[in-house]
């Protein structure tokens, strides 16, 4: 459970030991003003590629200039659209070379200022860019602080699928500026919460119990958010450290997500109609009512982590997508490109109730139908 207490800090630091890949996440409000010292010190003298969208240049991208050119750093900033179209063979190839035109050596990093998709994009080019170079995340939006910017996973989708295309590759930083939240759009801020809320659905009861209580000051922001961050952060590097390639317990990230994936396919990542978060938040609700139908887990935890999403605003059923015209059958489809994938069977992970979640291989593809068949009816 957070400690509140403790979350006043002007920064605080979650390490991840990785032996000589280990690094930290600096979690704070205005830590991306302080990036330039930062960034100097785990890569001296080193140059820097900024990777950004349009949306986050505006906002964010002046301070982070400034913040390098104080410390003395050479950065040259490459400009992608916002969306998650941008996470395509066409968008990586143009960061790629822009990366090299810029002189770039090995030595030097590549910088992810922005979200998920930013981090994901530029992190597989770090990946693959000579061979591969250093890479920092600076991640503004909370999905990323929580999620993606951690663990190094980094990739780009295919039309089969998403983030079927990638590499692991670790940041060398993370910088979580919990101030720059303030500029997101309240649905942004929302479907990021989804993936905090995960931690807790995993293997963390008093974590949820807590949110559940303190979910209204999370989203005020100061002290709540700090702790909530960190929460998120400290839980996802534990995993990251068990099980850094997931050939085991970091499958366990993925509740809610073999649901989600399949609805961000059909509905072709438009993220006017479904973004990520809100799929996750689908996801997690379809998770624990699946595992309640099958004698998993309570009704009862199934209908609390249901009405704790919607309390926060977040859509709870698959007919809250909108213009949503697929059936069972389509969603089966879209679920058997998923990564998760073994030999053709279906894997999910499905809990035993709030916290007590495990990995479920061989799942029976006639009970997820049947399942999804009453979902869809049900609304």
């Amino acid at each position: 459970m957070p400690d509140t207490q403790a979350a006043g800090a002007p920064a605080e630091t979650v390490h991840v030991p990785l032996g000589d890949r280990a690094y930290d996440i600096v979690i704070g409000p205005g830590v991306l003003h302080d990036a330039g010292r930062r960034i100097a010190a785990v890569a001296p003298g080193a140059a820097c590629a900024i990777v950004t969208d349009e949306n986050v240049a505006r906002v964010h991208l002046p301070a982070l200039s400034a913040s390098l050119a104080a410390a003395g750093v050479r950065a040259t900033p490459v400009v992608v659209p916002p969306g998650e179209a941008s996470k395509s063979y066409a968008m990586f190839e143009t960061v790629c070379d822009a990366i090299i035109a810029a002189r770039m050596e090995r030595g030097d990093l590549v910088v992810a200022l922005g979200g998920g998709v930013v981090g994901d994009l530029a992190g597989f080019a770090a990946a693959s860019v000579r061979r591969g170079m250093r890479f920092v995340q600076i991640p503004t939006s909370l999905l990323a602080q929580v999620d993606s910017s951690v663990g190094g996973k980094t990739g780009i989708n295919s039309p089969h699928g998403k983030n079927l295309v990638g590499a692991f590759h670790q940041p060398r930083l993370v910088l979580a500026d919990t101030a720059a939240l303030d500029t997101l759009p309240p649905r942004e801020f929302r479907a990021g919460y989804a993936e905090v809320a995960k931690y807790g659905l995993i293997d963390d009861p008093a974590f949820f119990a807590w949110l559940e209580e303190n979910h209204r000051a999370v989203f005020a922001g100061g002290a709540a958010r700090v702790a909530a961050i960190r929460a998120s952060c400290a839980a996802k590097a534990a995993v990251v450290v068990r099980d850094e390639r997931e050939d085991g317990d970091r499958a366990l990230l993925n509740l809610g997500h073999t649901f989600a994936h399949a609805f961000e396919r059909i509905t072709r990542y438009d993220g006017a109609r479904l973004v990520h978060g809100e799929a996750v938040a689908i996801g997690l609700v379809c998770a624990f009512a699946f595992s309640a139908r099958l004698g998993l887990a309570s009704g009862q935890d199934a209908s609390r982590v249901a009405g704790h999403l919607r309390t926060v605003g977040l859509p709870t059923a698959i007919r809250d997508i909108p213009g949503w015209d697929a059936g069972a059958a389509a969603i089966l489809d879209a679920m058997a490109q998923d990564k998760k994938v073994r030999r053709g069977a279906l894997t999910f992970i499905l809990a035993n109730g709030i916290g007590r979640s495990f990995v479920a291989r061989d799942v029976d593809a006639a009970a997820v139908r049947a399942f999804l068949d009453d979902a869809l009816r049900e609304g």
